[in-house]
């Protein structure tokens, strides 16, 4: 997806010490690298740069993300996604089913860091590294949708119908990003997911 989720769901078991500070030096480590980039731009911004503000080791950033670009896309919606699918009920049909979850995930996102979620699409469409690795990142959710859509079908995760079915949904939300990033996100990026969701679904109507 494209929400860079920083702070935990308030239903989630509250986390031990250590877990707790993982999570705030990614925090720190994340938003050092926003205030970087809208200072100066994506391309100027070191890892020393953004080791700095957040005043964390250039080693630590590497342990947290591999890459520049994964402190910008990485998030850590695939397993809420993935827990809401399960959630729904079992005779809802499926395309209904994540329709709801994925409009509550861009809901989440929109609510939560709008700011944050605009900057990382239009990063998409600026910076080709980005737009690479997101690629990259968006097949880890395709596959995580190949395990939820194969369990709804009854149809096995690897079938070819499940894998062209989540890559497709995966290719169509890709498009989203890009061209809600393209059109200044004039248009509300949960509209958008609908209309894609609509012709996946529907293909192109006359």
């Amino acid at each position: 997806m494209t929400a860079a989720r920083t702070s935990l769901p308030a239903d989630r078991p509250q986390l031990g010490l250590r877990e707790r500070k993982k999570i705030k030096t990614r925090t720190a480590i994340r938003d050092a690298t926003y205030r970087l980039i809208r200072r100066q731009g994506y391309d100027a911004t070191t890892i020393e740069q953004i080791a700095e503000l957040a005043e964390v080791s250039p080693s630590t950033v590497f342990r947290y993300f591999p890459a520049k670009e994964d402190i910008v896309l990485t998030d850590e919606y695939d397993p809420v996604l993935e827990a809401e699918m399960r959630a729904r009920p079992a005779d809802e049909p499926w395309p209904d089913s994540l329709r709801h979850v994925l409009r509550k995930a861009v809901t989440l996102g929109m609510t939560e860091e709008p700011e944050v979620t605009r900057l990382r699409t239009r990063l998409m469409i600026e910076v080709p590294a980005v737009r690479s690795r997101m690629m990259e990142s968006m097949s880890v959710t395709g596959r995580m949708l190949c395990r939820v859509i194969g369990e709804r079908t009854g149809r096995g995760p690897d079938s070819l119908e499940v894998r062209v079915l989540a890559m497709s949904l995966i290719g169509g939300l890709m498009e989203v990003s890009l061209y809600w990033a393209e059109h200044d996100h004039e248009d509300g990026l949960g509209d958008l997911v609908d209309r894609a969701l609509d012709v996946l679904e529907h293909g192109l109507t006359p």
